[in-house]
């Protein structure tokens, strides 16, 4: 069970990453699942439970994870590490005096403690001294109610999360009534839709991502670019260097380096770089969920057996999210981009095998286990591999952020 789980990011006012929530499968509202309490708790502090760390899936960032009443009751949350998590109480719980002695108990364990979809009933103002974090959905939470209540929740000292921001306009608006942190997907949306022109330096990026949608490249010329750049060529060993890629050889050429990684490595390689230096002034979540997006729609084609020449399924996940990095219509940028017709299609929101890659992709990130299951049965894969390749793709995408990062 709880191998199956997602991750949303939640970011700070400069819109970089301050921790993320992880919705688990199976549990009630995605909450760390209830369990017995005669099961044995030495199998959550071993963490067998977890396929993978929680370290590993939120890229060493602080998780916030959702606890029902009976996790809390019988203080499951201890197992975990308090420097590692945030414990949320789900709005859903019976407020109790059992539960407001659990919170309290763990609070002073040293565990930091979050209200999730707040409301501002006064009801939940007992738990307060026990609370350092409220998140708030604004999308079921008036303007005025959050402006009219702000100041007393942070007269407190408790932090303020906005949760379903999904423009800029609102998280701009959020930032003026005062929340610190902001959980939705506005940053990956393009900032204005008006026309923008994109720098020659990006336009050459562009132009250089051409190889890596290409069924053919000559060697010599992909060469004679990487060596005319002491960046890319950096960037190159570090990405061919990085354990994920190469576990047995140290590369210490380029001529070795582009002979090791061979025709299909060597376009990925090409578009991971110019991805990474069209993101300089964008959150780096961007370029991460792009990396997740892109190792995962790569090996759902594998399954499905695709032609790999060009690999559609890999570049039809990174650069799902060019229009957010540009701030251009996708539509717009598929003209600029000679990509094979179903990749455009597809990323431009047309119906096909690589948009399905796609809409499954983002099902993950949403934790809409309904989707992914209902998408997983169209494509004919089994749901246990598709969550090991979620699993596989937030991994890999977290050491190639660390290999292309400037």
């Amino acid at each position: 069970m709880f191998s199956y789980v997602a991750r949303q990011a939640i970011f700070d006012r400069e819109k970089q990453i301050f921790a993320y929530e992880l919705l688990f499968r199976d549990g009630k509202s995605d909450c760390y699942p209830d369990i017995e309490p005669n099961e044995a708790t030495s199998k959550l502090i071993t963490g067998s439970h977890l396929a993978l760390g929680i370290e590993e899936i939120t890229n060493g960032k602080i998780a916030f994870i959702n606890f029902h009443s009976d996790t809390l009751l019988y203080r499951f949350p201890t197992s975990l590490n308090p420097q590692n998590v945030v414990i949320e109480v789900v709005e859903t719980v019976e407020l109790t005096q059992q539960l407001v002695k659990a919170c309290q108990h763990i609070h002073k364990l040293g565990y930091k403690v979050a209200l999730d979809d707040h409301d501002f009933d006064p009801k939940w103002d007992v738990l307060f001294p026990h609370v350092d974090i409220v998140k708030v959905d604004i999308s079921d939470c008036d303007v005025e109610t959050i402006a009219n209540n702000i100041g007393r929740l942070k007269a407190q000292k408790v932090k303020m999360v906005a949760e379903r921001v999904e423009t800029i306009e609102q998280f701009e608006q959020c930032v003026d009534l005062g929340f610190d942190y902001f959980q939705g997907y506005f940053f990956a949306r393009p900032e204005t839709l008006k026309h923008k022109n994109i720098p020659s330096s990006k336009m050459t990026l562009i132009e250089l991502m051409k190889a890596s949608a290409d069924k053919e490249f000559v060697f010599e010329d992909i060469s004679h670019i990487i060596e005319r750049d002491v960046s890319l060529s950096y960037m190159l060993f570090r990405f061919i260097n990085n354990p994920v890629m190469n576990k047995r050889n140290e590369i210490t050429s380029l001529s070795h380096a582009l002979t090791y990684m061979g025709e299909i490595e060597i376009k990925k390689f090409i578009a991971l770089v110019a991805l990474a230096n069209l993101s300089d002034t964008k959150p780096p979540e961007l370029v991460h969920m792009s990396l997740v997006r892109a190792k995962f729609c790569e090996l759902l084609s594998l399954a499905k057996k695709d032609p790999s020449n060009p690999p559609k399924g890999f570049l039809v996940g990174l650069f799902s999210l060019l229009d957010a990095l540009l701030d251009q219509k996708m539509e717009s940028l598929m003209e600029k981009l000679p990509l094979s017709e179903d990749l455009k299609l597809a990323l431009c929101g047309q119906q096909n095998q690589l948009c399905e890659y796609l809409s499954l992709a983002r099902a993950f990130e949403h934790g809409n286990w309904a989707s992914v299951k209902r998408l997983g049965a169209k494509l004919e894969l089994d749901q246990r591999m598709l969550h090991s390749f979620y699993n596989e793709a937030l991994k890999w995408g977290s050491a190639m952020s660390r290999s292309i990062k400037a």
